[in-house]
C-alpha cells in the first residue's frame, strides 16, 4: 500500500506500478493520490477497473490528506474510496488522524521531523480508533549515512510505542516509480532491522493490509453510517 502514480506527484502509470506489484508477488496494491474534486474519483475509479482486468492484481485506490482542510473534504466523501491516508510529519496533523476513525494510515510521522513525530499518548489514540502507522521504507532509501540513522531511529521509536500499546503498523515502501517497489522479502528485512520480528514483518504487509481492505468493504455497505455506527434491520 501506498505508491503514488503520475498522477499525483510520482513518475509512474498506474499500468507500471501495478504491473511492477503483481512481478514482485503482490496480491494487491494501493495507490495514493491527491483529492481535486469528484470528478477526478470518477476518472480514477475507471481507468483502476480497465487495468485490474488488464494486470490481474486488485488494485486500491486511496487519498492522501496532506492538511486539515484535505482531510476534511475526504472524510465527507469517505464512501466513494477505499483507502484514507494523512500525510504525516506535522504533530497537529499527526494527531489529528491518530483521533480520526475513518483514517486508515498515518504515513511517515517522523518525516521531516527531530523526533518520531508521536508519543505514548496519540499511540494509544491511534491504537483506539484502528488507526495504522506506517513504516515507509522511501524515507529510509532516499536518505544520506548520517540522516538515515536518524530517521531508522525516529522510526524505531515508533515501532517500539506502537508495539507497546498494540497500534497497528504498516510497511509500505512508499515509491514514487515502479523501481522504487519493493520486493516483500526486502520490506519484511527492512521492518525486522527496525524491531518488528518476522511475524510482525509479515504480519504488516499481509495481515493488516487484509483488515483495512475488509474495513472499507464494510463503509460501502449501505448498512454503515460513520465508524461503530451501522443501520441495524
Amino acid at each position: 500500500m501506498h505508491v503514488h502514480s503520475a498522477f499525483s506527484g510520482g513518475q509512474s502509470t498506474l499500468e507500471q506500478l501495478a504491473s511492477a506489484a503483481k512481478e514482485l508477488g503482490y496480491t494487491g496494491i494501493c495507490f495514493a493520490e491527491y483529492f481535486e474534486n469528484e470528478n477526478q474519483i470518477k476518472r480514477l475509479k475507471e481507468e483502476i477497473s480497465q487495468i485490474t482486468e488488464k494486470v490481474g492484481i486488485e488494485i486500491y485506490l486511496g487519498f492522501e490528506a496532506r492538511n486539515q482542510k484535505e482531510l476534511h473534504k475526504l472524510i465527507e466523501r469517505r464512501k466513494m474510496f477505499d483507502i484514507l491516508l494523512v500525510q504525516g510529519g506535522d504533530l497537529k496533523l499527526n494527531r489529528t488522524a491518530c483521533e480520526t476513525p475513518e483514517v486508515d494510515i498515518l504515513t511517515h510521522p517522523e518525516m521531516g521531523r527531530t523526533d518520531s513525530g508521536l508519543n505514548h499518548v496519540l499511540m494509544k489514540i491511534a491504537a483506539k480508533n484502528n488507526v495504522a502507522i506506517e513504516i515507509n521504507f522511501r524515507e529510509i532509501l532516499l536518505t544520506t549515512r548520517k540522516t538515515r540513522n536518524h530517521v531508522m531511529r525516529n522510526i524505531s521509536q515508533n515501532v517500539k510505542l506502537a508495539k507497546k500499546f498494540h497500534t497497528q503498523l504498516i510497511l509500505c515502501s512508499g515509491g514514487v516509480n515502479h523501481f522504487e517497489l519493493k520486493d516483500p522479502q526486502i520490506m519484511m528485512s527492512v521492518g525486522n532491522q527496525l524491531g518488528l520480528n518476522i511475524k510482525e514483518a509479515k504480519d504488516s504487509i499481509s495481515t493488516l493490509p487484509d483488515r483495512i481492505v475488509k474495513q472499507f468493504h464494510e463503509r460501502k455497505s449501505e448498512k454503515w453510517i460513520m465508524p461503530g455506527v451501522k443501520v441495524m434491520k
